[in-house]
Formats: C-alpha cells, structure tokens, sequence
C-alpha cells in the first residue's frame, strides 16, 4: 500500500473526519542518468557552501529571505508553525461551489482524500455520498510542507478527490502574457465558422483515458533498446508544418471534411458485414446512437484492435451450381488519412523495425510494404 503524503482531519460545521491525502497520479517519463560524456561516471548534485566549497548537510539547511544583497532573515520550520497553529492538520471546509463554475485552469495536483482508520468509514462515506449527490466541491485552506493551499474536496466515484488549486493571483493574465491575440472585433466568415464548426464535430469522440498513451516514451524506450543491440539508428526529420494561409483557409476546411468523410466512410465499409451492399451515395458524417440511448458510439481507440478495414472475409456467395464460396476483399484503409499517432499503431501491430525513428510519410509508406509482404505470404 502506499503511503500517505499528508495525515489530518476534514471538517466542515461541527462533522469531522480523520483523513489521509494519497498521491492520484504518477509519472512513466523514460528516467535518465546524469554522465560525463565519454565516461561512465555519473555527474550529481551537491548541497554546496559557495563561500567554502564545503558539502552541507541537508539537517543543517534552514530557510532565508533576502533583504538585501548578502543579508538574511533565517525562518525556522517552528516559526511557520505557529503562525497558523492546527491548520497544517485540519482541511476544514469554508463553503461548497459549482463544480461547473470552476475553470480548470484553477487545479493544480490532484490526491486521493482516504478515511484514517476503519473507524473511521461511515462517517466518510456520508461525506462522500452528500456531496456525490449535491454535484458540488468544497473549499477549503490548508498547510503542506511549510505552504499553504487552496483546496477543493469533491466526491469521484466511491471516494473523495482533493484538489490543489492556484490562487488567483496565481494565475497569469493571457492577455499580458501571448502575443498577437486575435482583436475582439476580428471578424470571421460564418462559411468558414460553419465548416469548423461541422469538423469538430464529425472529429468528436467519447473520453476514453484508456485509448490515450504517451507514444513519445514508447519510441524513447525502442530507441534505447535498438542502441543497447547495436542498431545503428537513422533519425530523419520530416518536414514542417505549413500553416494556414488565410486567403486559402476555406479550400482547407473543406479538404479537411473530404477527407475526414473518406475516412469515416472506410471504417464504417470495414465494418459492414459482406452480405450488406455498399451505399453509393455521399458520405456522412460519423453514425450516432439516438438521442434517447447511451450516447455517441465511441469510435476505435487510437491503441487499440487493429481496424477491420484491412481485413479480408469471405462470405457464402449464390453461386448456382455449387454452393462455393467467394472471398470478397473489403475495401484497404486508406492510410493517407490516418495521424501519425495511427500510423504509428499500425507500424507496431505489424513489427516494423526503426518505426521511432520515421516520420509520418515513412511510416505510411512503411506499413503498406508491410501489408503487402503479409497478403502475399498470406496468399
């Protein structure tokens, strides 16, 4: 079990709980070591006195704010203590807010808020269960580490979530800080509005966490096995991203809907059964569940089965005279629609060797030599 970061009581009126906080999340960042090139000695970080050169230990480290240049007030750990005494133990609730009418901006890092103790169960249960039902988050202050936070508890499934929260101050004014921000009075074509606002749409997917990866580290990892066997790694750099010429900007939108239409119509074929004939006509968008079901089909994840486009089937065909069957090749995916995010899947669903290190095109081009060397073999 892990252990918790933070132990303390919650409390909002005259109810309290003994509480613990749990880190919610965690990092799967490829780690490296600090070396000296050429060498196999690892480069650290030192405590160092800058006046004497000497190592300092961290117990004899305190805390200074600087007055002026070389001049310091020391604050022990004791002296923040006692500024707010009890608060670095009590996560008191002031008020319950609107989960909605908080912009996310505002949160910072999230922990699992757990009861301290068996005892201590149906009392955060009934926490737990009143504000799942009210839809809200309570506010509350508290101390960590010798700082203190704004915090928000709310209710996630069968658990309490706290959330560490900026303050406002906190949170840096846009308009201050990006430059070449459009003007409130730029104006925008309702043709053009309109076909965006129509891709969005048939780009809309369902929150699926699962179907999401960080394919960065995957290809950091791959890269360091291929070095570790000896593979010599060819690293190539496709090309750069053009942008958006404004004078072409409707032509773009409206290749943008072609193509996403080809794409959508191609997994909905891959999909058919081979007894269904194929429309003729145009293409739509994405097929919805009606709006009394379960709400959007959820598309293929990005990471998941390989899509069935690609796949050949054979179906009984009435042939007179024989009763054989046919084999009726769907239609092949049409890879120049894919991300390279998809592409990628592709190139590791089918073991294609110094995939990290390819660009887009190169991994397009790839996975269809792969897929012909495969029918063929196939065959």
């Amino acid at each position: 079990m892990a252990r918790p970061v933070w132990t303390g009581v919650l409390t909002f009126g005259l109810v309290t709980v003994p509480v613990a906080l749990y880190a919610a999340t965690e990092s799967h960042t490829v780690s490296f070591r600090q070396i000296q090139r050429g060498t196999a000695d690892r480069v650290r970080n030192k405590r160092v006195n800058e006046r004497t050169g000497e190592e300092v230990p961290y117990s004899e480290i305190v805390k200074g704010y600087e007055l002026i240049e070389g001049e310091y007030v020391i604050v022990e750990p004791e002296e923040l203590e006692r500024l707010s005494p009890g608060r670095s133990k009590t996560i008191e609730i002031r008020g319950f807010v609107d989960l909605a009418d908080v912009d996310p901006i505002f949160f910072d890092t999230t922990y699992y808020l757990g009861p301290k103790g068996k005892e201590y169960t149906k009392i955060y249960d009934l926490l737990q269960k009143a504000l799942g039902r009210s839809d809200k988050a309570g506010l509350a202050l508290f101390s960590m580490r010798g700082k203190e936070y704004l915090t928000a508890v709310r209710a996630e499934g069968d658990l309490l979530v706290a959330h560490i929260m900026h303050f406002a101050d906190e949170v840096r004014d846009p308009r201050r800080e990006v430059d070449d921000l459009p003007a409130a009075d730029t104006v925008v074509g309702e043709k053009e509005l309109g076909a965006a606002a129509q891709l969005i749409e048939m780009l809309a997917v369902d929150w699926n966490p699962e179907e999401w990866h960080d394919t960065f580290a995957d290809q950091v990892r791959e890269l360091i096995d291929a070095k570790a066997s000896g593979q010599e790694i060819a690293v190539s750099q496709g090309p750069a991203e053009k942008p958006t010429n404004v004078v072409d900007l409707m032509e773009i939108l409206n290749r943008s809907l072609e193509t996403t239409r080809k794409a959508g119509t191609g997994e909905r074929r891959g999909a058919d059964t081979a007894g269904e004939a194929e429309s003729t006509g145009p293409s739509r968008a994405r097929a919805r569940k009606p709006a009394g079901g379960a709400g959007r089909a959820r598309p293929k994840a990005v990471g998941g089965k390989k899509s069935t486009s690609a796949v050949k089937r054979t179906q009984p065909a009435a042939a007179a005279g024989g009763g054989k069957k046919r084999a009726t090749a769907t239609k092949p995916e049409d890879l120049g629609a894919l991300t390279k995010a998809e592409l990628y899947k592709r190139a590791t669903d089918l073991d294609i060797p110094h995939r990290s290190a390819m660009t887009r095109d190169q991994l397009q081009d790839a996975v269809k030599k792969a897929r012909r060397r495969h029918l063929r073999t196939a065959s």
